[in-house]
């Protein structure tokens, strides 16, 4: 179980639209981000939500990796982002790729300020001969 989970939270996007309302978009530039970074996507699920009298609705990407996995959710009323990315480091160490992944999704946000944390989860046993 040993692993990166690092998260972000993004304010003042200054994107394109697209990137905050647009399931379709949104989806395939999160699947291409994962590639480009050298992991594996083995599900997704891309949600837009309905508008609300504060504005329209949002979106949340989920890409299952083999690694673990990438959630961002948007809030476009707000030009606010939260960013998920969590890789397991059993078969080797995927932390690079994970970074490179986040630095893609912050690129393509473009926030004014982001709020970002890193925890390394679990630890890496020896087994007992």
């Amino acid at each position: 179980m040993q692993g990166l989970h690092l998260t972000a939270d993004l304010q003042g996007c200054r994107c394109a639209s697209a990137w905050l309302l647009d399931a379709a978009a949104l989806g395939g530039a999160c699947t291409d981000a994962v590639r480009a970074a050298g992991l594996q996507a083995v599900g997704q699920l891309f949600h837009e939500f309905p508008a609300t009298a504060r504005g329209p609705g949002g979106v949340t990407a989920t890409v299952l990796l083999a690694e673990s996995h990438l959630c961002v959710h948007t809030w476009p009323e707000q030009r606010t982002v939260t960013l998920d990315v969590y890789v397991c480091n059993f078969g080797a160490d995927h932390s690079a790729k994970a970074h490179a992944l986040m630095d893609a999704l912050l690129a393509l946000f473009q926030p004014t300020t982001a709020d970002r944390h890193a925890l390394q989860r679990g630890v890496v046993s020896e087994v007992a001969a």
